[in-house]
């Protein structure tokens, strides 16, 4: 498998080296921690909002430190959680008197590395509080986690909770509107081919050309069941079929529907199956006020997508729509 890759193991400093020299502006690389920072963190008047997870998934976490998302994100290696230290080492550095919000995909790695900074930074009396995120309704228990994992639906986390920082709002209520913009969202992701992390050089798992993976997960953790390939109108059936009735989503509701590339599916293809996804939850009452489709949480190159609804309000819509500014631009 040919990568643009020197040595693999200087694959996540190398890229993070790249994204900070791309945006030398708005962004700072402290490589002793696999650390990208907003140049104007931490800030007297705002929470600090932090993120970590293995890398591989970008533009999560590292190409989204910026004006109302996050102030800070400290990756892992591929797939890996970061360092114990690392967070903590990050949590300290970028401290706001204001407080620190450390969000956390829930897998089991992570949620050691921030639980245990989060206690070191404490008795170093940092005020710093942890949410967890768990949107994937493909599995409620798994080897690599415990209890749901948490996938694509963390962009809305991020979105509400920087968007209320940069207002102004405290620890406690960034904690509330974490945990109520998570309790109203659900994910769903499908593989067609397995990724390639670049240490490893070869594919993670193995799929016949006329198998697919629902519910996958996004370092390649089986879902649901492995099927037959099946057309696009099907797949969107999978995917409603198992978002939908979760919370449930109801007739006469407005949802946030996004479309996440899983690193190795054309554009076209998103957008398609969203058009499908779009006219399907119309024809059952449901309102799309949102639409996102792009790659957000990605895995490497898996060919494949993930679904996320949201369930909307005044509130959550507001958070929403507030400006951000991060280094993943298109003009």
């Amino acid at each position: 498998m040919k990568k643009f890759v020197n040595d693999p193991q200087q694959f996540v400093p190398e890229m993070l080296k790249g994204i900070a020299l791309a945006n030398p502006d708005t962004l700072r690389y402290v490589p002793e921690y696999n650390l990208i920072h907003r140049a104007d963190a931490p800030r007297d008047d705002k929470v600090t909002i932090i993120q970590g997870s293995g890398s591989g998934h970008e533009p999560a976490h590292v190409m989204v430190v910026g004006r109302g998302m996050l102030d800070a994100a400290c990756p892992g290696d591929v797939f890996a959680a970061p360092p114990t230290d690392y967070v903590y080492e990050t949590t300290k550095l970028l401290a706001s008197p204001k407080g620190v919000l450390l969000l956390v995909n829930n897998y089991t790695g992570d949620r050691m590395a921030f639980e245990m900074a989060q206690e070191m930074s404490e008795a170093d009396g940092v005020n710093v509080r942890t949410l967890f995120i768990d949107d994937d309704v493909a599995v409620k228990d798994s080897t690599w986690t415990v209890g749901r994992r948490g996938v694509a639906g963390n962009f809305f986390v991020m979105k509400a909770v920087g968007a209320a920082a940069e207002s102004g709002a405290d620890l406690d209520e960034l904690v509330r509107i974490g945990e109520k913009v998570n309790s109203v969202t659900r994910t769903l992701g499908i593989a067609l081919t397995a990724c390639t992390p670049p240490a490893k050089g070869s594919p993670l798992f193995e799929l016949a050309d006329d198998e697919i993976e629902i519910g996958v997960g996004i370092h390649g953790e089986p879902g649901r069941r492995r099927a037959k390939w099946m057309p696009a109108n099907e797949i969107v059936d999978e995917f409603l079929g198992a978002v939908v009735p979760d919370l449930p989503f109801e007739r006469g509701e407005h949802v946030a529907l996004m479309i996440n590339g899983l690193g190795g599916t054309p554009i076209s293809e998103l957008y398609l199956l969203y058009g499908i996804a779009h006219e399907k939850l119309a024809a059952q009452g449901i309102s799309v006020s949102r639409s996102y489709v792009g790659e957000y949480c990605t895995s490497l190159d898996m060919a494949g997508a993930s679904l996320t609804l949201v369930k909307l309000d005044a509130e959550i819509e507001e958070l929403l729509d507030a400006p951000a500014e991060v280094a993943v631009r298109v003009f």
